[in-house]
């Protein structure tokens, strides 16, 4: 039986109720997890109001302000968990940014900063996190984060955010390797398309998704709460020797030539 009673997980990434990290944060809370939440503070408290609103229900124990580009905020988050939990089992990493004009035209006009802000916020942010978590992962402990299809193949107006995906899923096993000795699984999900505030961001995420429904053997895309169910059985004690892997959860798309 899933069940996470008793642990204490932070979930990152949600905006709005259409984020991916809302259904991942639904399933855990149904499992019966302690959640922390963070959120990527404004200058207006804009976001902060809206998450605590959607996240209410959920009763979190810690609400954050975390932006992964501010290190003091960082340390600030997890030295607040250890203060208020002691120790953390669950990190979700739901965080990936580039700037609009990097996702279409040529990827050989993406601009250096560009190119350096969608690495440092896709996927430095979880290399960052891991090492944040590590020592407060006392009992062992399950790091899981997003990716998308874009990692492995060409995805037309993925672009920058294509590359950042592929050095994901490249930390995901470099981290899996150093962290399996202290009993910390890393894992990433690799879900279809699903129209959220970051894929809107991404020429053509309507013509993809209608794509996927077209050609994915289950003949449609996927939810957020089913990739909530996904991350929800790899925090849990079922995927217990589960570790450094990639797990589609795209109806089957990614196995498709045609």
């Amino acid at each position: 039986m899933l069940d996470l009673t008793g642990k204490n997980a932070l979930v990152t990434g949600i905006a709005n109720n259409r984020s991916i990290a809302w259904g991942i944060a639904q399933q855990l809370h149904k499992a019966g997890a302690n959640l922390g939440i963070t959120y990527l503070p404004d200058d207006k408290g804009k976001m902060e109001k809206k998450v605590a609103e959607l996240v209410e229900p959920l009763n979190p124990s810690l609400f954050l302000p975390c932006n992964v580009q501010n290190e003091e905020q960082v340390k600030s988050t997890f030295e607040t968990i250890h203060q208020k939990w002691g120790n953390l089992d669950i990190v979700i990493h739901c965080l990936a940014f580039a700037n609009k004009d990097d996702l279409s035209g040529d990827f050989s006009q993406t601009s250096r900063t560009g190119f350096q802000t969608a690495l440092d916020v896709s996927t430095y942010s979880l290399v960052q996190l891991a090492g944040a978590a590590k020592s407060l992962m006392t009992q062992g402990g399950s790091i899981v984060t997003l990716s998308y299809l874009g990692a492995i193949r060409a995805i037309p107006n993925y672009n920058v955010m294509g590359v950042a995906k592929a050095g994901l899923e490249a930390s995901v096993r470099y981290l899996a390797a150093e962290l399996g000795p202290s009993q910390i699984r890393v894992n990433a999900i690799s879900a279809g398309p699903i129209r959220t505030l970051a894929s809107s961001a991404v020429g053509g995420i309507l013509d993809m998704i209608h794509h996927v429904e077209k050609v994915a053997p289950l003949r449609r895309t996927v939810t957020q709460i089913e990739v909530g169910n996904t991350a929800a059985f790899l925090c849990s004690d079922l995927a217990s020797g589960i570790t450094g892997q990639v797990l589609y959860v795209d109806a089957g798309y990614e196995i498709m030539g045609m």
